[in-house]
């Protein structure tokens, strides 16, 4: 008996031992041979004939729908970084610097203080 453990084999593994089991040649002997269990053996064979064997590191499809989200997603991290970079290299650029002529508090022709939101543009 085993020790429980999993073996994980790579698929070019799978497939050089399913074509080792020649027609004649019991399945035994050559899981024997291999160091695999029997049962693994024939369902490697049995699933290389039919060409559907996938060894351990085969990732699953990725969906279409997967792919469609992935592009716009990563698109928006980046802008979202470029976003996050620009907004500090502006407050570290414009912390050194008085503004010449300020919004707010502005005096109009008439010597009156005014706001902003009452110039006329």
């Amino acid at each position: 008996m085993r020790n429980g453990k999993r073996g994980r084999y790579t698929l070019e593994f799978q497939q050089e031992a399913a074509r080792l089991v020649k027609p004649g040649q019991s399945q035994a002997a050559a899981a024997r041979t291999l160091g695999v269990v029997q049962q693994t053996l024939g369902n490697w064979v049995r699933e290389h004939r039919a060409g559907t064997l996938k060894g351990a590191s085969s990732k699953p499809l990725v969906r279409a729908e997967r792919m469609e989200n992935s592009r716009p997603r990563a698109e928006l991290a980046r802008l979202t970084m470029e976003r996050d970079i620009l907004g500090k290299a502006t407050a570290y650029f414009a912390k050194g610097q008085k503004c010449s002529t300020p919004l707010f508090n502005a005096t109009s022709r008439s010597g009156r203080s005014r706001r902003s939101a009452e110039f006329r543009w």
